[in-house]
């Protein structure tokens, strides 16, 4: 019974608008008011605690390095690299959308903010290419939801803090899970893209492609010095975070030159905007993950699926295909905080590696971003290169489906997220 009264008091309050936020805590009063504990202290308790985390000062950091990259002309010269390299290859500028998203994703670690990078400069060059725009479109949304995964990750960030995982360890193993996305993303597209009569670029010559390097190597240089600095214990993902700010900001100011100082109002403002809603969920998730560790939620779940706990491989798909329903309804941050302290306790009675369940969680959480109903990305695509939803919906298909075949790629074998994480470890 509580496990249902759970359910109706979170889905009810979403279905009826009241923010996901607020919904959380309605939540966790319902489940207080049922349990007869309501005490108004235990809910202030637990947002501060929710909040006061070392860890989690990451997160407005990544928000702040992102928008100064964007703003400094850093992620335009990612682009800008990855053309000369490979824009004269057939299908070629959409393997350069793939390959900016990879390299964005390990500077900013923000789905919605490289999808829209990307968007801006591409989908109008892929358009005066000959490109299908809505299939362009899609490609840029699926390479987008890349930077969620490969570290810095502000979506592993909330997970280890929820799941209480090692950051550095999710880190380390969201590296070859993002490479196969990037990986599968160029199979799918060089398959749909024979059909399209394409105007290629002209090949770079070798002075140019050596000129667009050393444009970018500043800007290359950023996950450099951030996964380097990780991996070589010297700094931890919060002071990583800090240095990619900083980072972003003397280049995007003093070598590019492209971000000036009454620049910095605005941006600042900006990520701060993006880091309290981030915040308050988790803040308000906190309150709810308390009530159901209290109910004990997620022992009544373990015995509905009690028999598939010998069975890792079946449970594991089971688990992924409800994290994809929801993950359709709902944003990456309420998904992460809603279904952590549910899974967490399931997971380890099954014997299943944590870090190994939560980049496949990470991973299949981004797949909803780029699932309709909802797909916060899609939109982001829509919005930013003026391609109506309905066709940006019908160009996602391939990549989608490539998205979901490396996701059970790596169900059936978890040893391609494993074996490197301990080695990368």
């Amino acid at each position: 019974m509580t496990l249902l009264v759970f359910i109706t008091s979170l889905l009810g309050a979403m279905a009826i608008g009241v923010p996901v936020a607020f919904a959380l805590m309605f939540c966790g009063v319902t489940l207080m008011w049922y349990m007869g504990m309501f005490n108004s202290q235990i809910i202030a308790q637990n947002m501060i605690a929710g909040a006061d985390t070392f860890t989690l000062l990451a997160i407005p950091f990544f928000v702040l390095a992102g928008e100064l990259m964007n703003s400094g002309g850093l992620s335009r010269r990612i682009i800008e690299f990855a053309i000369a390299c490979v824009g004269h290859i057939r299908g070629g500028l959409g393997i350069v959308a793939i390959m900016a998203a990879v390299i964005m994703a390990s500077i900013s670690g923000s789905a919605a903010a490289d999808t829209a990078a990307l968007a801006a400069i591409l989908i109008p060059m892929m358009a005066k290419a000959g490109y299908n725009v809505p299939r362009s479109a899609g490609l840029i949304a699926s390479g987008g939801i890349i930077a969620p995964v490969i570290p810095p990750s502000m979506a592993f960030i909330v997970f280890g803090v929820a799941a209480n995982v090692s950051i550095t360890q999710l880190f380390m193993a969201g590296i070859v899970p993002g490479i196969l996305m990037g990986v599968a993303l160029v199979i799918a597209w060089q398959i749909v893209v024979r059909k399209e009569n394409v105007l290629p670029l002209p090949k770079a010559p070798a002075k140019e492609r050596l000129r667009a390097t050393g444009r970018a190597a500043w800007a290359l240089g950023m996950p450099v010095i951030i996964l380097g600095g990780i991996k070589a214990g010297v700094v931890t993902p919060t002071e990583a975070a800090v240095i990619a700010a900083a980072y972003a900001m003397f280049v995007g100011m003093v070598i590019y030159r492209e971000l000036k100082l009454r620049d910095l109002p605005r941006v600042i403002l900006q990520a701060a905007k993006t880091t309290s809603i981030i915040m308050f969920l988790v803040c308000a998730a906190l309150v709810s993950a308390w009530l159901i560790t209290a109910a004990n939620i997620p022992g009544e779940i373990t015995r509905y699926i009690e028999p598939l706990i010998d069975r890792p491989m079946l449970l594991m798909f089971v688990i992924m295909a409800l994290v994809l329903v929801v993950g359709t309804a709902l944003d990456l941050t309420p998904t992460i905080l809603i279904l952590t302290p549910v899974l967490m306790p399931i997971i380890k009675q099954a014997g299943i590696d944590p870090v190994y369940f939560g980049v496949m969680f990470i991973m299949n959480c981004c797949i909803g971003l780029i699932t309709p109903p909802v797909g916060v990305v899609l939109n982001v695509v829509s919005g930013v290169g003026r391609v109506p939803l309905g066709k940006v919906v019908t160009g996602i298909g391939p990549f989608l489906l490539a998205q979901v075949l490396v996701l059970v790629l790596l169900v059936i074998f978890p040893e391609i997220v494993i074996v490197p994480a301990q080695w990368l470890r």
